[in-house]
């Protein structure tokens, strides 16, 4: 079975991506590979930090590997939070902090309309491909739900009444952004 690196030091994405490519290729972490520095996403895209990340662990480890950036784009903000997904709220990033920011500049919006989108980067012996997965949904007016994590509790996929961190992991992965794009991953896998 082939091993590909996944550029995060996330356990959550790291397990939620373990799950779906668990029948296709090994998948290591970071620590696996000795590397603990946070590598920098600098780019003003979600395409441009999940190509960064895998084009630096390739260049330095010499590794076959994938790397995501997802950013939640909210239609009442223009977009936002999008690329500044993670650190929203400010440094330190806190995924709390990032979704009470959210609500607050939600809270006189009625258009809730929202997606989640995920990019993920392959560089496999040197060559690049990438790989896109959205999913539409709204922006609940509370948190909701324990599982999950990041804006999981605000998120509420279209077709469900519940949130992200509301459904169980298994409906998660076969429905969010990261598992569509790690499908189309899956099938160029398979195909190449």
């Amino acid at each position: 079975m082939k091993k590909i690196v996944f550029a995060t030091h996330n356990a959550h994405k790291l397990e939620e991506v373990r799950a779906i490519l668990k029948n296709t290729a090994k998948i290591v972490g970071l620590a696996d590979i000795g590397c603990h520095e946070d590598i920098p996403e600098t780019a003003d895209t979600l395409e441009g930090n999940a190509k960064l990340k895998s084009q630096y662990i390739y260049e330095k480890f010499g590794y076959d590997c994938i790397s995501d950036d997802t950013g939640l784009e909210i239609e009442a903000l223009n977009g936002k939070p999008g690329v500044l997904s993670a650190r929203y709220a400010g440094e330190p990033s806190n995924s709390v902090n990032n979704m009470l920011k959210v609500l607050e500049e939600m809270k006189d919006k009625s258009n809730r309309n929202a997606q989640f989108r995920t990019v993920i980067s392959l560089v496999e012996n040197g060559k690049y491909c990438e790989f896109e997965g959205i999913v539409k949904g709204k922006i609940s007016r509370e948190p909701s739900g324990k599982g999950g994590f990041g804006y999981d509790p605000i998120f509420i996929p279209e077709g469900y009444s519940g949130s992200f961190a509301e459904l169980s992991a298994d409906v998660k992965n076969a429905i969010s952004h990261r598992a569509l794009a790690i499908n189309k991953l899956v099938k160029w896998i398979r195909d190449n």
